[in-house]
């Protein structure tokens, strides 16, 4: 079984926890929460009855940045060719992070299930995240 699906809008990564300073308990900071809301109603439109995958699981993100409007003819060229890759914030690490953890117990039970991971930043016309989730 296979899901694929994209987040179209600008690309936010996982924020570190937050300590509130009255409680001191720790919380998940709100743009985090949103995204990873966003991510699940992507996910939910397109799988309205979504069945977890239960063996070996495989993910690719590729995470496609829009290109900066002050950029150079040649330079748009050598990156909507894959020549030049984004090296801006957020991180790659933290784009994994959020996705896979607004996917848990809906794509697949759980993470510890994935055993492949491909993840790419690109240059694109427009900002959006591609997701792809299979057993393999």
């Amino acid at each position: 079984m296979r899901y694929e699906f994209e987040v179209v809008g600008d690309i936010k990564g996982k924020a570190r926890p937050r300590v509130n300073t009255y409680t001191a308990k720790a919380y998940t900071p709100t743009n985090t929460k949103d995204y990873e809301m966003l991510i699940k109603q992507y996910f939910k439109i397109k799988y309205p009855r979504y069945i977890p995958l239960e063996n070996r699981v495989s993910v690719k993100i590729i995470a496609q940045f829009k290109i900066p409007k002050n950029t150079s003819k040649k330079n748009t060229e050598s990156m909507l060719q894959g020549e030049i890759s984004p090296t801006k914030k957020p991180d790659i690490d933290n784009i994994v992070k959020i996705i896979l953890d607004a996917l848990n117990t809906m794509a697949f039970k759980d993470d510890n299930q994935i055993t492949k991971l491909e993840v790419e930043k690109i240059y694109g016309e427009e900002e959006k995240i591609f997701v792809k989730v299979e057993e393999y």
